[in-house]
């Protein structure tokens, strides 16, 4: 089962702590009302990312990649991801322009949010995702 029924995992992951903050104070605890409360992964590195979800993708109900990241951008994790993880949790992106929806969409996020950061469409844009994850979870 991808989550307890009485929390969800998002991993965030940014180079940038603010941008972090910005993410988790968006969603807070529960995006909407009818989600189980959230508990967050940071990772500031890609590697981190890589280890994290090769140790615990079942246990991560999403992933919320910054494209604007450096060294390694959110898209190009994004694709790595999709590429390497057996059945990776959904995907959504933070592009630095409206303008590069398309080239995350390329690199197969689910969903795409730019900066800056609004946190209503950043909440909804988690929370579809969020509910499409527990909609496919097993039944226990």
């Amino acid at each position: 089962m991808a989550h307890s029924g009485d929390t969800m995992t998002v991993l965030v992951y940014s180079d940038d702590r603010n941008t972090r903050q910005k993410v988790t104070l968006a969603l807070g605890r529960r995006p909407a009302a009818d989600l189980p409360r959230i508990e967050y992964i940071e990772c500031a590195t890609e590697p981190a990312v890589v280890d994290r979800l090769d140790r615990q993708s079942a246990r991560i109900d999403l992933v919320i990649l910054d494209g604007e990241a450096t060294p390694a951008g959110g898209m190009g994790v994004c694709r790595q991801l999709k590429d390497e993880i057996y059945e990776c949790p959904p995907v959504l992106v933070l592009v630095g322009r409206p303008q590069d929806a398309w080239l995350a969409t390329w690199c197969r996020a689910d969903a795409v949010v730019s900066h800056p950061l609004d946190p209503v469409a950043l909440a909804a844009s988690a929370a579809g995702l969020l509910r499409r994850r527990a909609a496919h979870a097993p039944v226990a």
